[in-house]
């Protein structure tokens, strides 16, 4: 029993000293990519890409509301038939507005996600060229991490590098 305990506890002791010894780093990766001046140009463009449409789609909630205030300001002194016409008008506006948004929501959503899994692959590959570097035995993510010292964290060290490697064009 005494010779069991012994060696459980000198196992324990050289796992732990293995720990000791090897480096660690931890790294908030979403933070990291999203600080990229890849990525911030990357929303710039998207911004710009799509204002066209935004502005459009303003313009006709714009007009959705015209329509809305007219029928309110009118109601009871319009014809039946000018009243129906705006409500129709009112309704298909309604209707290309909400499916505008959806479209133009989908497509912002279908670009933004091309550009993070583009960029995330790129990050994972600076972040072990990082590790490498600096001699890190072990890089653990913020999101699965419940304390660490700060000293540890290499966030902005990939974000610096990622800019080095993969410069915003």
């Amino acid at each position: 029993m005494k010779s069991m305990f012994l060696r459980l506890s000198l196992g324990a002791l050289l796992a732990l000293s293995a720990f000791a010894q090897t480096k660690l780093a931890i790294i908030n990766t979403q933070k990291a990519l999203l600080d990229t001046a890849e990525i911030k140009k990357a929303q710039v463009d998207l911004e710009a890409k799509y204002k066209p449409r935004t502005d459009a789609l303003k313009k006709l909630d714009t007009e959705l509301q015209d329509i809305q205030a007219r029928l309110s300001a009118g109601a009871g002194k319009l014809a039946p038939q000018v009243e129906a016409d705006l409500q129709t008008q009112g309704q298909r506006k309604q209707r290309d507005l909400q499916r505008g948004q959806e479209d133009l929501q989908a497509d912002v959503e279908r670009d933004r996600q091309e550009i993070l899994a583009r960029a995330g692959q790129r990050m994972q590959e600076v972040i072990k060229k990082l590790a490498e570097e600096k001699g890190l035995d072990v890089v653990v993510d913020t999101s699965n991490t419940i304390y660490f010292k700060p000293a540890l964290e290499i966030s902005a060290d990939a974000t610096m590098a990622y800019d080095k490697a993969h410069p915003a064009k």
